[in-house]
């Protein structure tokens, strides 16, 4: 774990309690608040602008690979859990019911949904009749509700936001191949957009997806040595066609069992953001997620021309693409500096009297604070994008080094009893 001599007072120093700075962090920074209920969580704005560009980027992604996004119900006929066995036997014990409706029974039990497989399954069998309608490529983002014993926000709630993907195939070649294709798309992202590396590979047949034939997984390295399942994806073979009877009419003119797959992740995505980038002072955030890219602080905001520099600047970076905001609280200069290194703002500009004057703006960047520089204001425009860039590959490449640097590598059980 990183050292860092300052730190938020608020805040726990991670090296000494993890758990408790994670806790501290999520709360301080405004990401989320405690639900009514246990093991849930509202999602506050900033936290959920996260998730709006983490959606952006897989929206564009799931696009680029011929997938289409639909909405099913949340209700789910409790007979339909049960068709698939495995996948009951998984899910049951997280399974939340809904029994009655005001004082009346229902004549069958609901549940709500924990996955989407088995609703799923009975609209492809209606939707299945030829192997001219395949293959089926859809994409659901939905919220999930999962009975959790033990719950921290984002890591593992009763209620949870997530995209999962549902396809269907002629053969079974079709299926393997979009499952490691989904897994890739996974992988890329967390390392292009979210900056964490991870490793991915398949899951152990105590660990696979329940009702999968295989299940892949990428997992991260988090900030105290831990692994963090960041995303998964199965291949079903024709274990849930044969329980929902999808069949197609083959080209030389048989009937056949589709072969199917599904793929999600879900807003335990801005957990890992948390623990892979953090530090004492609060949340680092990599440029491409961050809902505020550049903050802009007036210093003397008071004297004249101050507050309509800051505002021309912020309109030349939005022409620029960048996503910006000026702070014009009335809080002190340092308190404005701690709140946005906290809440993991990539770049912070200073602009004052004295640096309007000599045409210029000191430009400090969160993932390496003592670093501080100025730029020409004229070339805000070009230099602050190349430094958001610069930022985000520096993010993922300190998140890789602390990675390698925290692997063994075991040649035999007593090598790896030692090493944990």
């Amino acid at each position: 774990m990183p050292k860092q001599e300052q730190f938020v007072k608020e805040i726990t120093d991670m090296n000494v309690d993890f758990t408790r700075w994670y806790t501290d962090v999520i709360l301080k920074t405004e990401l989320v608040d405690y639900g009514p209920v246990k093991g849930t969580m509202i999602i506050r704005p900033y936290a959920y602008e996260i998730w709006e560009n983490i959606q952006a980027e897989l929206n564009a992604r799931f696009k680029k690979t011929g997938h289409k996004n639909a909405y099913f119900p949340m209700f789910i006929p409790y007979s339909y859990l049960v068709k698939e066995a495995e996948h009951v036997e998984g899910f049951a014990p997280e399974v939340a019911l809904v029994t009655h409706v005001g004082n009346e029974e229902l004549p069958e039990k609901l549940v709500v949904r924990p996955t989407s497989e088995t609703i799923i399954c009975d609209s492809y069998a209606k939707w299945v009749k030829s192997w001219r309608d395949l293959p089926i490529l859809i994409n659901q983002w939905a919220n999930v509700v999962r009975w959790e014993k033990t719950t921290r926000p984002f890591l593992r709630t009763s209620e949870f936001l997530w995209q999962e993907g549902h396809t269907v195939h002629e053969t079974p070649e079709e299926a393997q191949e979009e499952t490691l294709k989904m897994l890739e798309v996974y992988r890329e992202f967390a390392e292009n957009v979210l900056a964490i590396p991870v490793l991915v590979g398949r899951k152990s047949e105590k660990e696979k997806f329940a009702g999968a034939q295989a299940t892949y997984g990428m997992e991260a390295m988090m900030l105290d040595g831990k692994s963090l399942q960041a995303g998964t994806s199965r291949y079903f073979g024709d274990n849930f066609s044969r329980a929902f009877n999808i069949k197609f009419s083959s080209k030389e003119g048989d009937l056949k069992y589709v072969y199917q797959t599904s793929w999600g992740t879900s807003t335990r995505m801005i957990g890992a953001l948390i623990m892979a980038h953090g530090d004492n002072r609060g949340l680092a955030l990599p440029p491409k997620v961050a809902p505020i890219q550049t903050i802009i602080i007036p210093i003397a905001a008071h004297k004249g021309g101050v507050n309509e520099k800051a505002e021309e600047i912020k309109a030349a970076l939005e022409n620029a693409g960048v996503r910006v905001e000026i702070d014009k609280r009335d809080q002190s200069t340092g308190w404005k500096f701690n709140e946005w290194e906290m809440k993991g703002v990539p770049v912070r500009l200073e602009v004052g009297p004295r640096d309007i004057e000599n045409g210029v703006v000191t430009v400090a960047r969160r993932d390496d604070l003592a670093e501080k520089t100025q730029i020409k204001i004229e070339d805000l425009p070009t230099a602050i994008p190349a430094l958001l860039t610069d930022i985000q590959k520096n993010m993922l490449e300190k998140a890789r080094a602390f990675r390698d640097a925290h692997i063994l590598v075991c040649s035999d059980m007593e090598e790896l009893t030692a090493a944990v």
